[in-house]
């Protein structure tokens, strides 16, 4: 027994040094110097670059985090809210000392490829290192150029508000060890190269899998769930499942819906409201044509999926659902019909819309409450927006209404309870 007990103690400091030196271990490399950067201040300056950088930048999102409301566009200051606490994010404009002036293309590289900082600290993955890894050197190169490019903004970063222990940066390196793995996009040669765009765009720079998948306790996307959907976790909303096959989120929508929702915020089978109505506002609107259209041949070509498991039945389900059908009459069917088709252009249908049948209803509830408002673009400048019902309906009607919708027509989702709409009657906006 002294013996067994002498091992154990043994293995136990030995863990505990290894620990101790993994976590004080330095990572990634010395800061590079502009002198030393194999990027050259002069090739940095090629328009050509810049303009691509421009584009690049555009289809990753980087200003929605990287720009405080009413700020400087790039200049950060913007708190991101998570599970965990808010992250603040930082000044991507070329400040040498609030910004990034003074990192240079391999402190950018460690930092979008790695995430790791300059002064080799991890970085949090609220920064989506974990879909930027995939990107390659060359258009890492052409986004670092244009941002260099930008007009530099004195803005000092804001604090993170991250409660303990998750405020000790360190220990991210366990994190990391559990849930990061580097690597460039490799094409795959059994696909088309528009196929491969697609791939590379939505695993990569688009990081679309950062939203729509669920995520673990320690706040890391499932392996397992790619793109199948999920709570955006201390955001209240629902991003779905992205296959367009059986069972999937966005079964029986075709290539051609998907580009529209990306390019205007509307198509035929659905309209973008809350964070995505950002991200089309923001980003996919402006993107070229071609690289919308290879986003959706990737994503139509994604696996079909499991039926999902039915949703627990309140007690009085079905008096909601009769109950739910008068509100709908009285409230929604000017707009979207009595049959739930909506007007084409105007109002979305709801006979088989995604965000009225994913699995927790989350979307739906959120809409009746705090109303739908869909991105302007350019294609559709002035579009329908749906106002908020969370002052004229109770708790108990919200879910009557929602369950309604739900179950009508060709929809079978299941019923929602009035605690479910109390969860989200109170949340605040972002």
């Amino acid at each position: 027994m002294k013996r067994l007990l002498r091992v154990l103690s043994l293995a136990f400091v030995l863990a505990l040094v290894l620990l101790t030196c993994w976590l004080l271990h330095p990572l990634g490399h010395v800061p590079v110097s502009h002198g030393e950067s194999a990027a050259s201040e002069a090739s940095l300056r090629d328009p050509a670059l810049i303009a691509r950088g421009a584009a690049l930048a555009v289809a990753g999102d980087c200003a929605a985090c990287h720009t405080a409301q009413g700020g400087v566009p790039f200049a950060g200051g913007r708190l991101l809210p998570t599970p965990f606490g808010s992250i603040a994010t930082t000044n991507l404009t070329p400040d040498r000392t609030t910004g990034l002036g003074d990192w240079s293309f391999e402190d950018f590289w460690q930092a979008l490829h790695s995430g790791i900082g300059r002064q080799r600290e991890p970085l949090y993955p609220a920064f989506p290192y974990t879909s930027y890894t995939l990107l390659t050197r060359d258009d890492a190169l052409a986004i670092y150029a244009y941002l260099q490019s930008l007009q530099p903004v004195h803005r000092t970063d804001i604090p993170n508000e991250l409660a303990f222990p998750y405020s000790i940066r360190r220990l991210l390196v366990a994190w990391r060890a559990l849930h990061f793995r580097e690597g460039t996009y490799r094409p795959d040669p059994k696909r088309t190269a528009q196929w491969n765009r697609g791939a590379y765009l939505v695993q990569g720079l688009a990081h679309c899998n950062e939203c729509h998948a669920p995520r673990d306790a320690l706040g890391a996307v499932m392996p397992d769930r790619f793109l199948a959907g999920g709570e955006m976790p201390a955001q209240h909303w629902y991003a779905p499942d992205l296959s367009t096959q059986a069972n999937g989120g966005l079964a029986g929508w075709h290539a051609q819906d998907i580009v529209d929702l990306l390019k205007t915020g509307q198509s035929a089978r659905g309209t973008a409201f809350g964070p995505m109505a950002d991200v089309v506002r923001q980003s996919t609107q402006h993107m070229d044509d071609a690289d919308l259209h290879a986003m959706a041949d990737y994503l139509s070509m994604l696996p079909s999926r499991q039926l999902p498991a039915p949703s627990p039945v309140p007690p009085d389900a079905a008096h909601l659902v009769q109950q739910g059908k008068d509100v709908y009459r009285q409230r929604c069917a000017d707009c979207h019909g009595a049959d739930g088709h909506g007007a084409p252009g105007t109002y979305p249908s709801l006979d088989g819309n995604v965000s009225v049948v994913e699995p927790g209803a989350i979307n739906a509830i959120r809409m009746v409450l705090l109303g739908g408002f869909a991105p302007s673009t350019v294609a559709n400048p002035r579009p329908y927006s749906m106002p908020p019902y969370a002052q004229q309906l109770d708790d108990a009607e919200v879910a009557a209404v929602v369950s309604y919708i739900r179950q009508a027509w060709g929809n079978h989702a299941g019923a929602v309870s009035p605690q479910d709409v109390g969860r989200y009657r109170h949340t605040p906006e972002d």
